[in-house]
């Protein structure tokens, strides 16, 4: 404790604040300065109270919350054939290539790779990427590669990039749900655009221009697209530049799937079309090389007339220093992945998707009451359901829900990509199984099937 004593020449001759001048007695204030240690202080807190984050009550993957709400009891008596997950591995029928293995085997044999990379990946890395995917009307070095733990935290990096609280993305309908899950969390409002499924599911570019306003800070374009499998032609992709152009809006495009086509179709990356619409282009292992489990994405940056400037590249690898970069081992293979996997590889893998997704679309087609859209690449195919003829479920939830229940068979609803009335079937499961569930679904819908009263009527005449 210190005193400060308040006097006008008078004698300090005591200690309790009395102090003498003659004969006089002189009584003073005085203040006090207490130190005391905030240790000993009482807590403020009575009671313990741990919330949990904005963030993290924002954050919903949609896909999740009406899976674990759905009531999943499959028919003991038939083998669950779960058609739902976009995984290429979990049947074990679609290995990555030996190549592909043998260049991790080597990666880590080599004791090269097991201590911390840059945040944006090893150097030699990136151009090896940059080299796979560079052309002479989209060229690319290393600089304009940043490496990422899979191709979904490629996606979100690119939206943190970009946005900022209060902003809007447009993003397509049907889509994939984690453009929404990691936009929502981040305070950034989504606005969907609609895909045609009678034009193989194209934008309905009318719609997307008129969602854009001076908050839009980016647009999406998946292509191949999760969960419809199309693929746009290279004149749609010049009429989604126009409209970006027009309206000054940078593009993600999500090009996981990219190559990953049918014969006789062309996937065109979009960037090498775009004369002035900078594009974050995102990609990764996970699809063509089935190894969605090594985590191993891209960013690959266009933008040959320096609209995103330093500013865009400084924020990526300051973003990227978050969790200091994907798998050293992978990294260190990645080269050797891209460079010697062989071309029967890719083959095989797109031969099997195109075989799968034409017996499923044969043998729904002729389902009454489905409408099966053929896809042209990826992964899936989309199913419409006509509800009219299926009175015993309100919505294509309670309908898959049943198809579990009734026939083990899993199907997502698109209600999971914001379309209801449709469910997506992965056609990655092995040919037999996927025979199998086409005539169990048909067995469902022949049992739950209702002619419409006016149908009736035409039928009688």
């Amino acid at each position: 404790m210190s005193l400060v004593v308040e006097m006008n020449g008078a004698q300090n001759n005591g200690l309790n604040g009395n102090f003498m001048n003659g004969n006089s007695v002189h009584h003073v204030s005085v203040r006090t300065r207490v130190s005391v240690n905030p240790a000993k202080l009482k807590s403020l807190r009575q009671r313990w109270n741990v919330r949990p984050s904005e963030m993290s009550k924002k954050t919903l993957n949609p896909i999740r919350a009406i899976v674990d709400g759905m009531k999943l009891t499959p028919n003991p008596e038939k083998p669950m054939i779960a058609l739902s997950i976009g995984d290429p591995t979990v049947f074990g029928n679609m290995p990555t290539d030996d190549t592909v293995l043998q260049a991790v085997k080597e990666a880590i044999d080599s004791h090269k790779y097991n201590g911390y990379a840059p945040s944006v990946g090893y150097q030699k890395s990136r151009e090896a990427v940059a080299n796979f995917y560079s052309c002479p009307e989209a060229p690319l070095e290393d600089k304009d590669v940043i490496l990422t733990s899979g191709c979904s935290q490629a996606i979100e990096l690119a939206i943190s990039v970009l946005c900022n609280p209060g902003d809007n993305i447009l993003v397509p309908r049907p889509g994939f749900s984690l453009y929404k899950t990691l936009a929502v969390s981040m305070g950034i409002q989504v606005k969907h655009y609609n895909l045609l499924p009678e034009k193989s599911w194209e934008i309905d570019l009318q719609h997307l221009e008129s969602l854009i306003d001076d908050k839009t800070a980016c647009l999406i374009v998946n292509n191949p697209s999760n969960p419809c499998g199309s693929v746009f032609s290279r004149e749609h992709q010049h009429k989604i530049l126009s409209v970006a152009s027009r309206n000054c809006i940078p593009i993600l495009a999500d090009e996981i799937y990219g190559d990953m086509v049918f014969p006789g179709c062309d996937f065109q990356p979009l960037a090498p079309l775009s004369s002035d619409v900078p594009i974050l282009s995102c990609g990764g292992l996970a699809k063509r090389w089935l190894v969605p489990g090594w985590r191993m994405g891209w960013i690959l940056i266009h933008d040959r007339n320096d609209i995103f400037g330093t500013g865009i590249r400084e924020g990526l690898v300051k973003l990227s220093q978050r969790i200091l970069g994907p798998c050293t081992v992978v990294q260190g293979a990645l080269e050797s992945i891209l460079n010697d996997t062989p071309p029967e590889f890719y083959q095989g893998t797109i031969s099997f998707l195109k075989s799968n997704s034409e017996i499923c679309f044969s043998e729904l087609s002729t389902v009454p009451g489905l409408n099966p859209v053929m896809p042209s690449g990826a992964m899936y195919i989309m199913v419409g359901i006509e509800m009219e003829h299926f009175p015993d479920f309100q919505n294509d939830v309670e309908f898959t829900e049943r198809l579990v229940t009734e026939q083990s068979v899993f199907c997502l609803p698109a209600t999971a990509f914001e379309y209801p009335n449709f469910f997506r079937i992965v056609v990655t499961v092995p040919e037999e199984m996927m025979i199998e569930a086409c005539i169990r679904i048909r067995e469902f819908c022949a049992r739950h099937y209702r002619p419409r009263s006016q149908d009736s009527h035409e039928l009688d005449q």
